[in-house]
């Protein structure tokens, strides 16, 4: 049987820029954006027209039941000729009220379109849906799905999901996500509807207007383009959960913004997403090539850029702190069976072993000083 390897495709158009250009490639997230919320009921109205106004999507961490009507025997085509299809996404936010949109889906992500039964979405809304209740509208919205029908698909989706919150406990600077219950109903009624979960992630745009930070949309950029701690932050991140599926050259399941402060700096900062592949899901696809050095998704990888010892050590140490707040974040998690959680932490243990003594530490740095990425 051949190894199937997830193609990164990355960009190598274009000269690379050097970092005091950076800034000169923004695209201002704050002014493409609506801002302020929905406007409320008219005087009078019942309660739960204002529930209705009131909701917002990320402003929120509790699980939502969501329903997605449209044509599933076209979506599931391997490749669709129609693009976008419409459809009708229903969002129940009580017992008794539901937010309901006109939208247009189509299927994204070309590897798992391949691989995959049931393909992640992109849902564009035609009203546009509140992402919190102070500030942002979203248009476009990523849904990720389950890639087969079943209980592993399900556990693979959940897992992913703890990689975003995983990351949320070193920086607000982060992707949010909101958990889903997913009802997707042929609209023709031809065919069963399917329920899995699935989450939002919380779209580029929204994220860079709720942080203050302009978006960069340049793919010529290099990790020496990216502030330094940022930088070893989500390289050791990444070393963490074992994702070797990124690259910051072709902003491969990397976003980069300029928050308040930085402008001047002419680097940005990198924010990670996209974590179907790390040792912490393990789906049964997509493998890392073998021309990386490793040979399954759950042996770690080092692929940041080199520093001295002592800001290898720095670095580190933040992770080490936080130690407990990132087993929180598994073990308080509701939707995970216990023999999930215990496969999560004892791979994280792996990881936090390397933390426990100055001794163990010594031989991790020494470790990320052979595979780093030159200065």
């Amino acid at each position: 049987m051949k190894t199937r390897v997830k193609n990164s495709k990355l960009s190598s158009a274009g000269r690379l820029l050097p970092a005091s250009a950076l800034r000169l490639l923004l695209l201002v997230a704050p002014l493409s954006l609506s801002h302020g919320q929905e406007q409320g009921a008219a005087s009078g109205a019942k309660d739960r027209l204002n529930l209705k106004n009131e909701f917002a999507l990320f402003e929120s961490e509790e699980l939502l039941d969501v329903s997605l009507e449209f044509d599933l025997k076209t979506f599931l085509r391997k490749h669709p000729k129609t693009g976008y299809q419409q459809a009708v996404l229903a969002i129940r936010i009580s017992d008794t009220d539901t937010v309901a949109r006109k939208v247009r889906i189509r299927p994204r992500g070309q590897y798992r379109r391949e691989v995959c039964s049931f393909p992640p979405v992109m849902v564009n809304f035609k009203k546009q849906l509140p992402a919190y209740s102070d500030t942002g509208k979203i248009n476009k919205l990523k849904l990720v799905t389950h890639c087969q029908p079943g209980k592993i698909s399900d556990e693979n989706v959940l897992r992913e999901y703890l990689v975003y919150k995983l990351y949320n406990v070193l920086t607000d600077t982060s992707f949010r996500v909101r958990l889903l219950r997913m009802s997707y109903i042929d609209a023709a009624r031809t065919r069963k509807t399917i329920e899995q979960y699935g989450f939002f992630i919380e779209p580029d745009e929204i994220m860079a207007l709720r942080t203050g930070s302009a978006l960069v949309k340049s793919a010529s950029l290099t990790q020496k383009m990216i502030v330094p701690s940022n930088m070893d932050r989500v390289a050791i991140f990444f070393y963490m959960i074992s994702q070797w599926d990124w690259s910051v050259p072709g902003l491969h399941n990397i976003a980069v913004i300029i928050p308040p402060g930085h402008a001047s700096s002419g680097k940005g900062i990198t924010v990670p997403y996209d974590f179907d592949l790390t040792g912490i899901v393990n789906p049964s696809y997509g493998f890392p090539d073998e021309k990386m050095g490793i040979s399954s998704n759950r042996d770690r990888l080092y692929s940041g850029l080199c520093r001295t010892r002592e800001e290898f050590i720095h670095a580190l140490e933040e992770f080490r702190v936080l130690k407990e707040n990132f087993y929180s974040v598994v073990n308080d998690f509701p939707y995970l069976d216990q023999r999930a959680k215990k496969d999560i932490t004892g791979f994280l243990d792996q990881f936090f072993s390397q933390l426990n003594t100055p001794r163990e530490m010594e031989r991790l740095v020494q470790q990320f000083m052979k595979t780093c990425k030159p200065l």
